[in-house]
């Protein structure tokens, strides 16, 4: 006769998308005593630029959400336990967790086995989640507070800062997960001369970009102090912008606008930027728009913007250009010219700016470019844009003129050679057949990464994109 038992089993947030460290947890689907079954979806949670849902990879019964709804969870912490019934020998899986503390003493003869999660790995599992770096911790990692990470931050970090966690172990190597390895790399930090804030000692996206941030200007904030009054300078130096004054609104940096933030940093101190510009007069393209809305040949449901033949334009310069679509290998010290073009739009979504791309657009005929950018669009609007959906673009549009824009000079998406800046549509005199006439004139820049892309070669594409959209006819003969 066997004894029915129940264990606990722990559900850690997995990566859900390519070397994504953290996640906030948007909305709880189950409570504790909920029964859950393989597959369902337990909690909502959004990464860098997505909201993705959570499906729990076992049967059993909800012991206990670890984090409330609003909290940023890193990669590999538990944030669910689950009861799992089982036969009695099936009580073997649950012995390690008893036995574990019991052998503190070689806990440096080889690293615990990781275990796989949903996507990518966890931690370590074992008594600690990382190497042990005092004597004091012993606390597993099931047991972290949910609201640790988060109260520090608005207070004071400079007090919290030099954790003596941090600075004890000199001849270690630094605690960082591969991808704030690789962003180091790329901006050129040695993580050796970072302080670490994460728990555990463990460096962040965060301390990366202020160390990087320090370096390019560290004159501005050390040269006043020298010749003040005594150490007194120090505290009032940090707090004007610690304190609050009537009026004031403090909004977390997190989800989208922190994955656009360190994108940005990471694109803005890597790629050497250039940016030209050019005005074109679109009134042929404008008209070419208004006749396909009302002949309706591209489909009665299908919307039909400017941007369309924008999109349509870049696409023809770039396949008489190819090396402009490319990407810079620094590991293996290559450009990489991609055989096809993933075509990334900038859309405004409540989250803030995503760019998702559409794959193979340069295959795609105008028709199925109108098809498939109005679904990109919508779906971003929405809120549903995959992960996927804004993984692999190679050069994208942003359409500032919906806004007004005349134009900009617009950083590029990591890992992309270039990016079109589409502006205002303007009626403005224009010099047309030997006179001066009201031509819808608009404004369009181009910044690509000095790297890979030179003055001509940048020059050429955006001079077809301006010839394409004056005479939008050369779209069949170019194409």
């Amino acid at each position: 006769m066997t004894t029915e038992v129940r264990s606990l089993r722990e559900f850690k947030m997995p990566d859900v998308g390519e070397g994504l460290t953290e996640a906030e947890i948007l909305s709880w689907f189950v409570k504790p005593g909920d029964t859950v079954t393989d597959g369902q979806v337990v909690c909502e949670v959004e990464t860098a630029k997505a909201a993705v849902e959570l499906p729990i990879p076992f049967n059993g019964v909800v012991e206990k959400l670890h984090f409330p709804e609003g909290t940023t969870v890193d990669v590999g912490t538990v944030i669910i336990s689950v009861a799992v019934a089982g036969e009695a020998g099936a009580a073997a899986p649950a012995a390690p967790v008893a036995a574990a503390p019991a052998a503190p003493a070689p806990a440096e003869e080889a690293e615990p086995e990781r275990r796989e999660v949903l996507v990518g790995y966890g931690p370590r599992t074992g008594t600690a989640q990382r190497r042990a770096r005092r004597t004091t911790t012993t606390t597993v990692t099931a047991t972290k507070p949910a609201p640790a990470p988060v109260a520090p931050a608005p207070v004071a970090p400079v007090a919290v800062a030099p954790a003596p966690v941090a600075e004890a172990p000199t001849g270690e190597r630094p605690l960082a997960k591969p991808p704030v390895r690789k962003l180091a790399k790329d901006l050129g930090v040695d993580l050796r001369d970072v302080t670490p804030t994460g728990r555990d000692g463990v460096i962040t996206r965060e301390d990366v970009h202020a160390h990087a941030a320090a370096q390019a200007a560290p004159a501005e904030p050390v040269a006043p102090a020298a010749p003040a009054v005594g150490t007194a300078v120090v505290e009032p130096v940090a707090a004007p912008a610690l304190v609050p004054t009537a009026g004031d609104v403090r909004v977390p940096i997190k989800g989208v606008r922190k994955a656009t933030a360190q994108a940005m940093v990471a694109s803005a101190f890597t790629a050497p930027h250039v940016t030209e510009f050019v005005q074109v007069d679109v009134t042929r393209t404008m008209k070419f728009v208004r006749r396909l809305k009302e002949s309706g040949e591209l489909g009665r449901d299908v919307r039909v913007s400017p941007l369309l033949l924008v999109a349509k334009a870049l696409l023809t310069a770039i396949k008489r250009h190819p090396e402009i679509n490319a990407q810079w290998d620094e590991a293996a010290q290559e450009i990489v010219i991609k055989g096809q073009v993933n075509l990334g739009i900038a859309a405004a979504t409540p989250r803030g700016l995503i760019v998702p791309n559409i794959k193979d657009a340069g295959s795609r005929t105008l028709s199925g470019l109108a098809v498939a950018l109005g679904e990109l669009v919508e779906t971003a609007r929405q809120g549903k844009t995959s992960p996927a959906d804004m993984q692999g673009g190679t050069v994208t549009i942003t359409n500032v003129g919906v806004f007004g824009v005349d134009t900009g000079t617009p950083i590029l998406n990591p890992g992309e050679a270039a990016i079109l800046a589409f502006g205002a549509v303007r009626e403005m005199p224009w010099v047309h057949k030997g006179k001066v006439v009201p031509r819808q004139v608009t404004t369009l820049a181009l910044s690509f990464d000095h790297r890979l892309v030179d003055g001509e070669l940048g020059s050429k594409v955006l001079a077809d994109v301006a010839a394409l959209l004056e005479y939008p006819k050369r779209l069949i003969t170019w194409g």
